[in-house]
């Protein structure tokens, strides 16, 4: 009996102590310390495209990149070889085309939508993963021309002469979408076309969250999004997650470093700052 309170209050505690590291305040850009460490860096979460009138680059985040000697996305998109690395990682294993996984009714539909309403023509992606088709389906969904966090921060890096570096490799990242079944994918692009006003609905309010920089709210929106993990949290979010902290204590221990990754991976217990303050890094919310 005495075991089993033990280890309920084991369990509880556990529990507490994970909810603990979970941010609570509201706030995209965080200043992370490491213990023994003088120079602070910096982490920050992105949205990847956004519209221009939604778009920000606030002075605390400026003077907190002034501060760091390298900026950290999720891949160096820096780095002169990413078109060509593109090339030789986006096409689907084992000589796969987006035709077999379509019945011939749903592909002519499929090539008849990206011709009319994003303005290109399925061939050029006929052998890529389908998960790379939702890129260009966001200029739909967004209605406008969009912005991007992650190429403002390298323009502010190439300014004061930072390096800039990734905490996964283009080949990483373009090989979760081989494990995720390719039909699941395509299935995902169907119900985005299907579904484009609750899809606009969808992303306005997460946009909304983002400027209201609640990183709960939009971990917590993302989980629960029609149209995102489709059940691979674990690939797409916390894998990656535990992953980029051995990597960031690295980058930090060499020099101060300003992280930038989409700021769902930010939020919850699995979240990146749950995880560093788990490893004894003092992270602490800036306004």
């Amino acid at each position: 009996m005495k075991k089993s309170i033990l280890l309920f209050m084991g369990l509880t505690l556990l529990a507490f102590f994970g909810k603990a590291q979970a941010p609570k305040e509201n706030s995209l850009l965080w200043e992370i310390t490491a213990p023994g460490q003088a120079k602070p860096s910096y982490l920050f979460g992105t949205i990847h495209l956004i519209c221009p009138a939604d778009f920000s680059l606030s002075d605390s985040l400026k003077i907190a990149v002034a501060k760091t000697e390298q900026i950290a996305l999720e891949v160096d998109m820096d780095d002169p070889g990413m078109m060509a690395t593109m090339m030789k990682t986006m096409n689907m294993k084992d000589g796969n085309e987006l035709k077999k996984l379509f019945s011939e009714t749903e592909y002519s539909r499929l090539a008849q939508f990206y011709k009319d309403s994003v303005g290109i023509g399925l061939a050029m992606f006929e052998k890529a993963k389908p998960f790379v088709l939702m890129g260009p389906l966001f200029n739909s969904v967004l209605a406008c021309q969009p912005q991007s966090y992650e190429m403002s921060l390298v323009e502010l890096a190439g300014k004061q002469k930072s390096e800039v570096i990734g905490l996964e490799t283009l080949e990483e990242q373009m090989a979760i979408f081989d494990t995720i079944p390719y039909k699941d994918q395509v299935k995902m692009i169907v119900m985005m076309i299907d579904s484009l006003p609750q899809a606009r609905k969808e992303f306005k309010a997460l946009v909304e969250l983002y400027k209201k920089q609640d990183v709960n709210g939009l971990y917590q929106m993302t989980m629960k999004s029609e149209f995102g993990m489709e059940g691979n949290e674990e690939l797409m979010l916390f894998d990656r997650n535990k992953k980029w902290i051995p990597r960031i204590q690295k980058s930090m221990a060499e020099k101060p470093t300003f992280f930038a990754v989409g700021a769902a991976h930010l939020g919850g217990e699995k979240g990146v700052i749950a995880l560093l303050r788990k490893e004894g890094y003092k992270v602490r919310a800036i306004r």
